[in-house]
């Protein structure tokens, strides 16, 4: 375990021999050139899935891929290159290329969005980050109760095991989750992210997975670790008020609650899935004949209520995202601070739609029968990749729902991290 008292990383850290030589300003690129840029990907990210899913973990060539594109970037302030798009953005890039390769999807969805979370951090640590390389790519674990943190002079000494750490061999920063505590047995007094050079934690090869494999969300660890004040933030800080970031980053995409629109992030991973698995079988039952009947599929009234119902899903989940993401932005950019109602929408609602996204998933498996199975094929990918995606914490219907309800029916209780 990588055990130090001093942080190492400075301005002159090493950058992945991944990230692009010559930086590329992807300011004034548009949401939908963006969308575009994402679809036209698809064929060679399709091709690569099989492989994605074998070496478990982002390949080099599709990170590549992503830089050249820009999607890593579609979040990031303008004033570093960034495209600054609103953050239904995320939903509909990570949408488009779920459909062929859901890990990595998953990957971009998270990737992309720690530039935005960057953005809410002290002006000094995006510098240290951005100046070197506006195209870094930084991971995070958000286990707040993994990582462990204490107060000491001109920052924090944090320690821990972190799991779920998505994309971190693509990694040069990861932005690891601790709860601060006075004493080791005393009672929390913050939740903070930290931002780590790779170089100051060790990466432990836990995933093994029998969905999302190719994503590589491994464990981190790390003991003792001092790392500067300037590079944590306090997660309350992403709440939609002020923030260290505010003062240079100024757009409405930061004024955004970043922890309340956080399943907006990879809930595009889902609806890909679903929209995926739609076309894959409509497209099959329209020419495959039952193996016992020898009917045409598509004949059958069963099969074709089960489209309907499977494509009602799919809308009605697409416009449920769009418009909390649509809301949340309205709000930002009229300047006023987003209230406690519907931040708790945003979050029931991602939970909600994400809940379609897999029913449809699980319609059109039925529909596909035994041709679904087999390994040489896209559906069972898609079958198994939603449902390790709808694992995810912030897709749980039940913990989401009760938060809401509690605070519909005026019952009191602890203040949810929004």
């Amino acid at each position: 375990m990588a055990t130090t008292t001093q942080g190492r990383a400075g301005s002159n850290w090493t950058c992945s021999a991944t990230l692009p030589k010559t930086q590329q300003s992807f300011a004034g690129v548009g949401y939908q050139e963006m969308v575009g840029r994402a679809r036209a990907l698809l064929p060679v990210l399709a091709a690569r899935s099989a492989d994605c899913e074998l070496l478990g973990r982002l390949p080099e060539e599709t990170e590549r891929d992503l830089h050249a594109a820009g999607l890593f970037r579609v979040v990031q302030p303008m004033r570093v290159g960034g495209a600054d798009l609103d953050i239904g953005i995320l939903v509909d890039v990570c949408a488009e290329i779920a459909r062929v390769c859901p890990s990595t999807s998953w990957n971009l969805g998270n990737l992309a969005s720690h530039h935005w979370m960057l953005g809410y951090f002290a002006p000094e640590a995006q510098d240290e980050l951005w100046s070197r390389s506006p195209d870094v790519l930084i991971a995070t674990s958000l286990a707040f109760p993994a990582g462990r943190g204490r107060k000491v002079e001109g920052g924090y000494e944090i320690s821990g095991r972190w799991p779920l750490s998505s994309g971190v061999d693509n990694s040069d920063w990861n932005m690891l989750a601790v709860t601060v505590r006075d004493t080791d047995e005393g009672p929390p007094v913050d939740q903070r992210f930290a931002l780590v050079h790779r170089s100051e934690y060790d990466i432990l090869d836990t995933w093994h997975a029998m969905g999302l494999a190719g994503t590589g969300s491994k464990d981190v660890a790390t003991k003792n670790l001092f790392v500067p004040e300037y590079r944590t933030l306090t997660a309350w800080a992403l709440n939609g008020k002020p923030h260290p970031g505010s003062v240079v980053n100024t757009s409405p995409l930061f004024r955004l609650p970043l922890l309340a629109l956080g399943a907006y992030v990879l809930s595009g991973v889902m609806l890909g899935c679903a929209r995926g698995a739609y076309e894959i079988t409509v497209e099959a039952a329209r020419k495959r004949s039952g193996t016992t009947t020898g009917s045409p599929v598509g004949a059958a009234q069963t099969v074709q209520i089960k489209v309907a119902e499977a494509g009602a899903r799919i809308d009605a989940a697409e416009l449920v995202m769009r418009r909390s993401c649509e809301h949340a932005m309205k709000v930002a950019q009229s300047g006023a601070e987003p209230a406690l109602a519907d931040k708790l929408r945003y979050r029931r609602d991602a939970a909600f739609s994400v809940r379609l996204c897999l029913e449809a998933v699980d319609i059109m498996m039925g529909v596909a029968g035994s041709s679904g199975l087999y390994l040489s094929g896209r559906m069972q990918r898609l079958f198994r990749d939603a449902h390790a995606a709808n694992a995810h914490v912030m897709f749980s219907p039940d913990m989401q729902g009760a938060l809401f309800g509690q605070h519909e029916l005026g019952v009191a209780g602890p203040p949810p991290l929004l």
